[in-house]
């Protein structure tokens, strides 16, 4: 069995770069989320920041928000065992090309895969190859984001991909699945970081995207971009995550829509690339660190996902205060 822990936005920059300077242990932000963490075979984030020390802001198209971290704060996605990240989002560019160029280096160097952004297009759309044992799993990650920051030819950023059903969509999408399975891969999660934020349901429009993907062959569909959690979906037997929400960060609480509630979604898959099941965790985010969800929060949290997920066709159970989604009971099949 392979087991995935999936966790949605980490932003390392700002408030959080500030509150984790000085910390001596880098496990310390995890909280006592960490076990969750370290126990699956691999961890996979979206990270929401350039990691660079280059301060020129992006400023060809309008922005708000610019988040960079200091290469420092990478020692905190290690003490967490982070294996791979999406950097296929609004925020990879923040700090200009140099600043995404800064972002790779750094990575590599700390040993922690990334896919969906790169030093041109090429490069961008390349997956993330992980291994558990002879299994091998790609991380593809693209975003419909930011395109003014998509990757050109001879020009780095993400890989920008829309939201659509055009044709010359979905034989991008076809394409980077089969790049992966010609890699060798066993598994594949397609992460996207899309959508508006502060919307807890996915747009018509975006089900049928994620079931397009589906259909092309990715094993899981992993969402994030909208700071709250959506329902997860079981679709022909594979789970499709709209939205995994934020992970870490230093964002205020919205007091109805709860951008402080999350959850870590652990996925889990035999050695043949069946999905046997999904493990959600509740989780409580607090200003640059986490706790695991407890008393009337972790109700609510687990209420919400029960609600979304319902909505969505996709009963959830209960057990052990954690949601569980089991993959169906097919019958067997004989010759």
């Amino acid at each position: 069995m392979v087991t995935l822990a999936l966790a949605g936005d980490v932003m390392l920059g700002r408030g959080v770069n500030e509150a984790l300077r000085d910390v001596e242990e880098p496990r310390r932000p995890w909280g006592d989320v960490l076990p969750y963490l370290l126990s699956a075979d691999l961890r996979f984030i979206n990270l929401e920041c350039a990691v660079t020390g280059h301060l020129q802001r992006w400023s060809r198209s309008h922005k708000v928000f610019h988040f960079r971290a200091d290469p420092a704060m990478l020692s905190y996605l290690r003490a967490a065992r982070v294996d791979g990240c999406s950097l296929a989002n609004n925020h990879t560019l923040d700090f200009e090309e140099v600043g995404l160029l800064d972002t790779l280096r750094y990575l590599e160097l700390a040993g922690i895969r990334h896919a969906g952004a790169g030093r041109n297009l090429e490069e961008a759309r390349q997956p993330a190859m992980l291994e558990v044992g002879p299994v091998r799993v790609a991380l593809i990650a693209v975003t419909d984001s930011e395109p003014a920051f998509a990757a050109g030819r001879d020009r780095p950023g993400t890989r920008y991909l829309p939201v659509s059903l055009e044709p010359e969509v979905m034989r991008r999408v076809e394409e980077d699945i089969a790049r992966a399975r010609e890699a060798g891969a066993h598994l594949v999660v397609f992460s996207n970081h899309w959508g508006p934020n502060m919307v807890l349901r996915p747009p018509e429009e975006f089900r049928a995207f994620a079931h397009a993907v589906m259909d092309r062959g990715a094993d899981v569909y992993f969402g994030h971009g909208a700071h709250v959690f959506q329902g997860v979906e079981l679709y022909r037997g594979k789970p499709i995550l709209y939205d995994t929400g934020d992970f870490l960060g230093d964002y205020a609480a919205d007091p109805e829509l709860r951008n402080d509630w999350s959850l870590l979604f652990r996925v889990s898959f035999d050695g043949y690339g069946r999905f046997l099941g999904l493990e959600l965790v509740p989780v409580e985010l607090r200003y640059a660190s986490m706790r695991l969800a407890r008393g009337l929060t972790r109700e609510f949290i687990l209420e919400r996902m029960e609600q979304l997920s319902a909505e969505l066709g996709t009963p959830l159970v209960r057990h052990d205060e954690r949601l569980w989604l089991e993959a169906p009971v097919l019958p067997e099949l004989w010759a």
